[in-house]
């Protein structure tokens, strides 16, 4: 049995509270990095920026789809008594029909409750620019693309690339009229003056929105409805928007409507995908991995597989 002299005792004691302050300072590191996650996990609505007086900024950007998130969020806005105005920051080319519908009429909610203004950056086309209509001012830059109101319906058709792959595509219907236009051939007689009909149903609504909310008569909205984009000086000329200018402008607008001009803009997001999940959550975004963003082939399925009726600008770009 070995002896240890007095210098071993008192090296080793020393050893012993070195290691025992690391476990506690890692131990508090860690106590420290979970604390933090939770705190900035808390609802902002009760606990954060969006709890204080503030305006609201909204983004309405990318290809619009229906999106449930986006119009609880919207919902969530107007029940929010610190917010005391918004702003909806617009840079879309469009999207769906019936997604533009569902957020205009969310707006159109909020704008009950709040003063509501859009600023439209680089683009506010088509069912971009229905929604912004659905605010009581709108703002863009000198050189934002503006407009292209209107509805258009594309479907590929295959027929040709099949007869070169030796491959037929049969079909059985109850009507001739069931599941027309096809991709996999020519319309049968009646199915393009069928969808024609939908498409001019829902373009005249379209009209009738934009002429309601700015305040066109048939005439002028005729005259501006045929497509055609404008940049930001031209839409002011055409009364398509309200003033030129950006997020200060739209605030300008704001505080004319009695928001107080010291109040900070603060952005709502929609919740990320898992964020329920505090600690994975941290640690993906740690990894470097955002569940909120698509990844590139999600991307592009959502832009070939648009369903229904397309209000957008520039589809086939």
């Amino acid at each position: 049995m070995s002896e240890f002299t007095a210098d071993d005792i008192i090296d080793r004691r020393r050893l012993r509270r070195k290691l025992t302050f690391w476990r506690i300072a890692a131990f508090c590191v860690v106590l420290a990095g979970l604390f933090a996650i939770a705190l900035a996990s808390l609802p902002e609505e009760r606990f954060g920026a969006k709890s204080r007086p503030h305006i609201a900024k909204v983004r309405i950007d990318g290809m619009i789809l229906e999106d449930e998130e986006m119009i609880e969020m919207l919902q969530g806005v107007g029940q929010n008594e610190a917010v005391k105005g918004v702003i909806l920051a617009v840079n879309s080319p469009g999207g769906t029909t019936a997604g533009g519908e569902a957020i205009y009429e969310a707006v159109r909610e909020l704008a009950d409750e709040k003063p509501v203004t859009a600023q439209i950056g680089t683009t506010g086309a088509s069912a971009a620019y229905m929604i912004a209509t659905a605010t009581d001012h709108i703002v863009a830059r000198k050189t934002s693309m503006v407009g292209s109101i209107g509805v258009i319906l594309q479907y590929p058709n295959v027929a040709d690339m099949l007869d070169k792959l030796g491959i037929s595509m049969e079909m059985l219907k109850s009507t001739p009229l069931k599941g027309e236009p096809s991709m996999f051939g020519e319309p049968v007689p009646g199915a393009e003056a069928m969808m024609r009909a939908v498409i001019l149903d829902s373009y005249q609504w379209f009209k009738d929105i934009v002429a309601e909310r700015r305040d066109f008569s048939q005439t002028e909205i005729a005259r501006l409805a045929d497509g055609s984009v404008f940049t930001g000086r031209q839409a002011l000329e055409r009364k398509l928007i309200d003033a030129l200018g950006g997020e200060d402008a739209a605030k300008e607008w704001l505080v004319d409507q009695g928001v107080d001009e010291d109040l900070k803009i603060v952005e709502w997001k929609k919740p990320e995908p898992g964020s329920d999940l505090i600690l994975a959550g941290a640690v993906a975004r740690w990894l470097g991995f955002n569940p909120g963003k698509k990844s590139p082939v999600e991307a592009i399925q959502q832009r070939l597989f648009l369903d229904g009726l397309i209000s957008v600008w520039h589809v086939d770009g």
